[in-house]
């Protein structure tokens, strides 16, 4: 199961302090090699490798390019308060399939789910939300909130 997927009252998994400092590592930056994270927590090359790979395999963690959406001609992202009747994991399994949605978390609150969507301009953003968010069996409404600016967005946060 990914990290994602875990509930908040799952047990986290235990960490090692090698096994933190990498992840620090890569948080730091991605693209750094086994070797310079090896020097840096005081394992091999391979060993890293391994780490690394035992994290992803786990779920713990992810490597990937995060891209800025508006150089890539994507120049609508919102935030979607989705309201359901019924059973609120098949419409987050149903949001979840829709390529335009990038993140789904189900919420308690005025909100049943949050869905962040990644448009190419408002036309798109219309489309999605009427042929493809409303369209979705329970979802009773819908409340859109535009992103103006991206003020900031970190995945540095550590480990525990």
């Amino acid at each position: 199961m990914s990290a994602a997927g875990r509930s908040p009252g799952a047990k986290p998994i235990q960490l090692d302090d090698v096994s933190k400092a990498i992840i620090e590592q890569l948080q730091s930056d991605g693209r750094r090699s086994y070797a310079e994270i090896g020097k840096a927590v005081g394992l091999s090359e391979a060993a890293v490798r391994q780490r690394v790979q035992k994290l992803t395999d786990s779920g713990v963690m992810q490597v990937v390019a995060v891209t800025d959406p508006m150089q890539l001609g994507f120049y609508r992202q919102a935030m979607i308060g989705v309201r359901v009747t019924g059973d609120t994991t098949s419409v987050a399994a149903a949001l979840g399939m829709i390529p335009a949605v990038d993140y789904v978390v189900l919420t308690a609150g005025s909100f049943d789910i949050l869905a962040e969507v990644v448009c190419e301009n408002d036309e798109d953003l219309i489309d999605l939300l009427n042929k493809n968010i409303r369209a979705i069996p329970g979802v009773a409404s819908t409340e859109t909130f535009v992103y103006l600016k991206l003020e900031k967005q970190f995945y540095n946060w550590g480990t525990r």
